[in-house]
């Protein structure tokens, strides 16, 4: 719901609501009379605040109710490093002046770091979720040519996700009032060159998207386990349907609610990406291992 929140706030173009404060708002802890830009900014700044608190939470669950050694314990950490980088990334987007309607390079280059840190704290807290579920702990050797599909995927929607925050972002500051409008400002001569990498978006998220259907229905097939073959399927279904809804985002010129779905469902293919991972890499759902007599002792 942070997440979203935070894409609310860039689409509103409401980053600025706190002025150049930080932690502050407006140089006061509660903003007095406040306008609706501050309401925004200021209420992601509170639950940024409390999804922060509540990981910190959970790594001192995490250290108290699981031994020295177990995943657990790595991913709360891990969960803790990027939600305090999420914060530190938020806090120079202000201090910078990177917010509002500044169309720079830097808030370009910035809003893609911030994709991807969002992106690790993500996959951070899902692998924790796994683990503590029950998950066994993920194997990355002696899984051939399977773990370097699955490392590509992983890039691919990082670069996926890069290039959907920078489009998002062209949206909200140039945006446009028909579709014929867009295509011209897209191939104009002269456009900003947040338009220009906006053209290359739907051709990198259909590619990506294909790879990512036909990798995990492979990897179901050379991993056969319950998991693993949902989880296969729930990435194939949320591809087609976040493909459908890029389509109409591109149709309806990018509204405010739909370019929060459309983050929600890259959220959740992202999710469903990492949790297939761990599904067909950990010691229980591996072929190999299950068919030694050694492990069946064990």
């Amino acid at each position: 719901m942070v997440i979203l929140w935070g894409a609310f706030v860039r689409a509103t173009g409401s980053g600025a609501g706190c002025g150049n404060h930080w932690p502050l708002c407006n140089g006061v802890v509660v903003p007095l009379a406040p306008q609706a830009a501050t309401l925004i900014e200021y209420g992601h700044r509170l639950t940024s605040g409390v999804s922060l608190v509540l990981v910190v939470v959970l790594v001192v669950w995490g250290f108290r109710s699981y031994t020295k050694g177990s995943p657990v314990r790595i991913g709360v950490l891990a969960s803790l490093f990027f939600v305090l980088a999420e914060a530190l990334i938020g806090a120079g987007l202000v201090l910078f002046h990177l917010v509002a309607d500044n169309a720079s390079v830097a808030r370009a280059v910035s809003m893609a770091l911030h994709l991807i840190n969002t992106f690790l704290l993500l996959a951070a807290l899902s692998l924790t979720a796994w683990w503590a579920s029950g998950g066994a702990r993920i194997r990355l050797g002696g899984q051939g040519i399977a773990i370097w599909g699955w490392g590509l995927a992983v890039i691919g929607m990082l670069v996926l996700g890069m290039s959907g925050a920078i489009t998002a972002l062209g949206d909200t500051l140039f945006p446009a009032h028909s579709l014929a409008e867009g295509f011209r400002q897209d191939f104009s001569p002269a456009a900003h060159f947040m338009l220009r990498l906006r053209v290359w978006h739907p051709f990198i998220a259909i590619s990506a998207g294909l790879y990512l259907v036909l990798f995990a229905q492979t990897l179901s097939s050379l991993q056969p386990g319950t998991s693993t073959r949902k989880l296969a399927w729930t990435l194939t279904a949320l591809v087609l349907v976040q493909i459908g809804a890029g389509f109409l985002n591109v149709v309806l010129l990018a509204p405010v609610w739909l370019q929060i779905i459309h983050l929600a469902l890259a959220a959740s293919v992202w999710i469903t990406l990492v949790l297939l991972g761990a599904a067909a890499f950990s010691a229980q759902e591996n072929p190999a291992q299950a068919l030694s007599p050694q492990a069946t002792l064990v």
